[in-house]
């Protein structure tokens, strides 16, 4: 899959001092590593010594076995592809230095040494080595009989792929390296650590790298040393993860005592396309720029399947439940917040709601009532208003009708299906102009469904829309709206219909979560608020979640059930929101969508159905900005937003040709 780099941290088996059997290992692993496709491997900080030395590193006798061992490696890498960073004591003019060798396919491409030595608490390393900081740009140094270049001023450029390296506590200072390295090109940084661990140091370790990896909108490969250091006085974990702009993709299995290979394929594209649209980390590479020199090295254009990272296939939605329920009670917050400050800025409005029983008006019910308790006020200043129209069934009714009670909101019923009617009648529509009551032309539409056409549908939700504006100036409210975020990617609104309100409380969050709201709503909110039946508000969400989603502008079948579901005309939305994701935040093309989407949903979906629903979505994405660009307002609540005066300024006249092109000729 192209636009992927296959990196791994390799902790290995140490014996101290033993060099020979630290570079057998070093090379088993590497090995492995070239088997499996890596562009880069990294091992542990002198991993060909091992850490705990000590007084051992001023030992000739031990620095001539180490400079041996890394020529051994150099050796056994002349067949293999990864570029790999072995970590050795290495001397230089009168000193040592802690360094890591950059090899590929026999060579040494060049030497990174250490830059900040930690002399505080159980740590002495300026008593064996000096810092790299002293190193001078452009420096070379003589190792296994060749000139190669040396300092903290190297990259390793494969083009797409840019490596930097620091070692351990480089990563602990204030003004890391990697801080100007992927200013000046870098987006994988990989740290050759040892690093004992401590009570609560792992946790550290993670906060520190998955900000370095956010900040630096960059990938992040951390190895620390493993089983066979010395336990003198320390004790080592086997630490090794890889983090990806701001979260761990991969972790080692810690105190495991054999040798690991902790792999990912790394997102380069995403980063490109990350570092592209946050204009304020060109501004800071701009303002600290360093002197750097290239290496090139060659690593692999694509990685081969199976892909090593995860895909999911509800992006918005977090796998963690824990996460997943601190995610739904921020965004409730945000919800009920913004709407309470939008209320106090206005003077105490009423609130006027269409409810209907479906997903969207029932998430914004509940914020409506949210925001009323922060502001003090009687839930009765919630008006809801159910408006049954030529699809509506009785199952949503009735949800509808017992929402509002159990919250304690008014409700009214206004059918708006007689004057949908008359204005069909009005304007000559083919379904009514024969029809001349209601019932009749519900009827014809059974007999003739080819004639419920966009204008049927569309002249209810304007109806629905004008009764609410209208119970709103009855009343001194607003109107809420209930669109989500999934929908207004789509455009699955009618314009100057559901797709205009006085305040839009869900325009933030897709249809794949709001779902997950609802039920945190209905599993923990609920219990906090003062109902007179919370079990039977829990069971009214319940019965929520559980309707087909649909527009019911249609009529329902003989049987009173729901005839037009929304996914069964514009697909299913948890491929919807897996495609905003991507074109949104990853800035996806069509082709890559697609290799992902194959990952993520796996035999659920085949190629084709994928294909056909990513037209869809590109498709209306385009056709229907109109309609974003005239959006109400309403709150963000994640990294994905489509408001036109904040996260995405697109013209209504843009054209999708070449994204339908691009789809169209994807083969796999």
């Amino acid at each position: 899959m192209k636009g992927f780099s296959r990196v791994s941290g390799a902790v290995t088996e140490c014996v101290v001092a033993d060099t020979r059997a630290n570079a057998e290992r070093t090379i088993a692993l590497l090995r492995t590593s070239d088997a499996q496709g890596d562009a880069v491997v990294v091992f542990p900080e002198l991993g060909l010594t091992g850490y705990t030395a000590r007084d051992l590193f001023a030992d000739g006798h031990l620095l001539a076995e180490a400079e041996a061992a890394l020529g051994r490696v150099v050796d056994a890498s002349e067949t293999l592809r990864p570029l790999a960073l072995v970590g050795m004591p290495m001397r230089h003019g009168p000193g040592v230095y802690n360094v890591a060798v950059a090899i590929q396919a026999g060579r040494v491409l060049g030497v990174v040494p250490k830059s900040y030595l930690p002399t505080y608490r159980e740590f002495e390393e300026a008593r064996w080595f000096r810092p790299g900081t002293e190193v001078a740009p452009g420096s070379t140094t003589r190792l296994l009989g060749q000139d190669v270049p040396f300092g903290t001023d190297l990259l390793f450029d494969a083009g797409a792929l840019v490596v930097g390296v620091e070692i351990c506590e480089d990563l602990w200072v204030q003004v890391p390296p990697h801080a100007t390295l992927v200013g000046a090109g870098a987006n994988v940084i990989c740290n050759l650590s040892a690093s004992n661990f401590t009570v609560g140091k792992a946790r550290l370790r993670r906060t520190l790298a998955t900000s370095a990896s956010d900040r630096g909108k960059c990938a992040y490969v951390y190895v620390a040393a493993g089983p066979g250091e010395s336990s003198t006085d320390l004790a080592f974990d086997a630490d090794a993860f890889i983090c990806e702009n701001g979260r761990v993709l991969v972790e080692s299995k810690r105190f495991d005592r054999g040798a690991q290979l902790v792999t990912a394929d790394l997102d380069l594209e995403f980063l490109a396309h990350d570092r592209r649209v946050t204009g304020t980390f060109g501004d800071c590479a701009a303002q600290h720029q360093i002197a750097v020199r290239t290496v090139g090295f060659d690593a692999p254009a694509r990685v081969e399947a199976p892909l090593r990272r995860v895909v999911p296939r509800h992006p918005f939605v977090p796998h963690d439940p824990a996460t997943l329920g601190d995610r739904c009670w921020e965004i409730f917050e945000i919800q009920t917040h913004a709407l309470a400050t939008r209320m106090e800025a206005i003077g105490e409005p009423t609130l006027v709601l269409g409810l209907s029983g479906g997903l969207d008006s029932t998430q914004a019910a509940l914020v409506c009532a949210g925001a009323l308790d922060l502001l003090g006020r009687p839930r009765s200043a919630l008006r809801c208003v159910t408006m049954p129209g030529f699809g509506t069934t009785a199952g949503t009714r009735g949800n509808a009708e017992r929402l509002a009670e159990a919250l304690g909101a008014q409700l009214q019923a206004l059918s708006i299906s007689e004057v949908s009617h008359a204005v069909l009648r009005l304007v000559g529509h083919e379904a009514a102009d024969e029809a001349p009551t209601l019932e009749a032309m519900l009827e014809r539409l059974r007999q003739h469904p080819e004639l419920g056409d966009v204008s049927l549908e569309n002249v209810q939700a304007r109806m629905r829309t004008l009764v609410l504006m209208t119970q709103a100036n009855r009343h001194r409210g607003i109107v809420v709206g209930t669109g989500d975020l999934s929908e207004k990617a789509l455009g699955w609104s009618t314009y100057a219909g559901d797709q205009i309100a006085m305040y839009d409380v869900n325009a933030g969050i897709p249809k794949t979560l709001i779902q997950s709201v609802i039920r945190w709503v209905a599993n923990e909110k609920v219990a906090t608020w003062s109902v007179a039946d919370a079990a039977g508000l829990r069971q009214t969400l319940f019965d929520i979640l559980d309707t087909p989603i649909s527009p019911e502008l249609l009529p329902a079948d003989a049987n009173g059930q729901i005839a037009q579901l929304t996914e069964s005309s514009i697909g299913p939305y948890e491929l919807h929101d897996f495609y905003l994701y991507a074109v949104v935040r990853h800035g996806a093309r069509p082709s890559r969508i697609l290799d992902l989407a194959q990952v993520a949903f796996g035999d659920d979906y085949d190629l084709d159905t994928h294909k056909r629903w990513l037209r869809v979505f590109i498709g209306r994405f385009f056709r229907f900005q109109f309609k974003r660009s005239c959006t109400p307002d309403g709150p963000k609540v994640g990294q994905v937003a489509l408001s036109p005066r904040g996260d995405w300024r697109m013209p209504s006249d843009a054209r999708a040709r070449t994204w339908l092109e691009e789809i169209d000729a994807y083969e796999g």
